[in-house]
């Protein structure tokens, strides 16, 4: 015995090794993938400054080209002026010499006052001798002295460090999964967080093989984030976070497991009614009677005994049960789920189809017969439905029923306290309390339904509602009508 223990430690420590050495291959794949991804990105931020770069060099080029071409214009307009004005200034030279050859007083005095006049009026007179514009261009220069520096000390984008999830501050209730996290140390470069899950059934270190791959939520802004709507079916889950800046994502944090309990069952098909079409969490009314279920009856209750549901928690699944037990028949449309309850609280839910005419929901002892409807022997309680003319709504167990007069709601949650002895149903929706059994279970529980003429939908992998939870501690303080079908009985 003490050998077999330490072969079983060895071979579980090769396992070990086995998971390392896949992991380490793993890693080296990613870091080959990753290194030629990461120049490949170096590459275009290169490019892209260099583009950037000659943009401006262009734009630059074009505003010293356009100020030069205004100086010109500027320039050539005054030369254009002086030309004209010394033009006009050389005719009157000439007129004024002409002018002192008139020998006539009064033509010399008229024509004395003309050329005064033209000569107050030229244009020679009005006209800057001083440039408009000089020939500067230094307002055109640049010093790239600082941005040569800064270009100089431009480095690789400092990798976010890996976030620190708070264990303390994760939540796991009502099929959601709160995650709380932060970083090391401030960095006020952070754009994003990345959060990843995964389902699994190991407790330790995340596995290469044999595990299912990750589920990613990206772009989360806060250090912070629900997961809601969760189906709980694996005891596990994986949980890890990386930080992202604007262009890389940082490591990710060291992945923690949290532990998701909830009941998982699916439904019997080996010993359900033939006129039952059963498929793991449906059942269907089939009035052709199933003769190709019959046909590979025994076969099929030998192959599933010995493959059971995985252990779970509080429940234990029914492999004698499979194996040994007839099908129901008669009126006993009957088929159960193949995990059994024998301790603490679970809870599940059934929506039944809107044309469904009769159905039953609740829970039986094994000891139900193949004969036996729910809720009409001593070691089964249920409620039922009847659609069929009128509707009516009753619980029932050891054969009484009790009539429930209140709206029969399109979901049913059934919540199960085994240690408790209470069996509650409620509006899946609203969380009302619909009817409560009270008693002491003996033997483990088994989930029941029965139906006819329609279908019933079974949701499982459920926790147990925070407001049912809050209801119960509310119930358990009282006693009234909801227990009294146990008392008579």
């Amino acid at each position: 015995e003490t050998l077999q223990r330490i072969v079983s430690t060895l071979a579980n420590k090769n396992d070990e090794i086995h998971n390392f050495i896949d992991m380490l291959n793993h890693t080296i794949k990613n870091v080959q993938v990753n290194s030629s991804n990461a120049i490949s990105e170096l590459d275009e931020e290169f490019d892209g400054l260099y583009s950037i770069l000659d943009e401006m060099k262009g734009s630059m080029a074009n505003t010293i080209q356009q100020e030069e071409a205004r100086k010109i214009q500027a320039l050539q307009d005054q030369l254009s002026q002086c030309s004209n004005a010394l033009e006009s200034s050389e005719e009157l030279l000439e007129l004024a010499a002409q002018s002192l050859d008139i020998k006539d007083p009064v033509e010399f005095l008229k024509a004395a006052r003309q050329i005064k006049d033209r000569v107050t009026m030229a244009s020679a007179f009005r006209i800057s001798l001083k440039p408009k514009v000089s020939d500067s261009m230094t307002h055109l220069m640049v010093d790239f002295t600082l941005e040569r520096r800064m270009l100089q000390a431009v480095k690789f984008l400092p990798v976010p460090k890996a976030p620190e999830i708070d264990l303390t501050a994760c939540l796991v209730a009502d099929n959601c999964i709160t995650v709380s996290w932060r970083m090391p140390e401030e960095d006020s470069r952070i754009d994003h967080f990345v959060l990843e899950y995964r389902k699994t059934n190991f407790d330790g270190l995340p596995r290469v093989k044999d595990e299912q791959r990750w589920e990613l939520i990206d772009y989360i802004k806060a250090t912070e984030y629900t997961l809601s709507g969760l189906k709980f079916d694996t005891k596990y889950m994986n949980l890890r976070v990386q930080a992202c800046n604007k262009a890389v994502a940082g490591e990710y944090s060291d992945p923690v497991t949290l532990e998701t309990k909830a009941f998982v069952f699916s439904l019997d098909s080996t010993s359900s009614h033939l006129n039952l079409k059963v498929e793991d969490t449906y059942v269907e009314w089939d009035p052709t009677g199933g003769k190709g279920q019959e046909k590979i009856k025994g076969k099929e209750n030998k192959s599933r005994s010995g493959a059971p549901s995985p252990k779970r928690t509080s429940i234990s699944t029914r492999p004698s049960v499979r194996g040994s037990r007839d099908h129901f028949t008669g009126e006993s449309y009957t088929v159960l789920g193949d995990t059994a309850v024998e301790s603490g609280q679970h809870y599940w839910e059934v929506r039944a189809q809107k044309d469904c005419k009769s159905y039953s929901v609740g829970v039986t002892y094994r000891n139900l017969g193949k004969f036996d409807q729910l809720g009409k022997t001593s070691s089964s309680w249920c409620i039922h439905i009847n659609n069929w003319l009128q509707t009516t709504f009753s619980a029932k167990h050891n054969n009484k029923t009790r009539t429930l007069d209140i709206p029969v709601p399109d979901r049913i949650g059934v919540y199960c306290d085994f240690d408790g002895g209470q069996l509650a149903f409620y509006n899946a929706n609203s969380k009302e309390l619909l009817h409560t059994f009270r008693t002491k279970f003996t033997q483990p529980l088994l989930p029941g339904f029965m139906i006819w003429c329609g279908g019933l939908t079974v949701s499982t992998g459920l926790q147990v509602p925070s407001a049912v939870k809050t209801l119960q501690k509310s119930e358990n303080g009282l006693s009234g009508s909801t227990s009294s079908l146990n008392n008579i009985a």
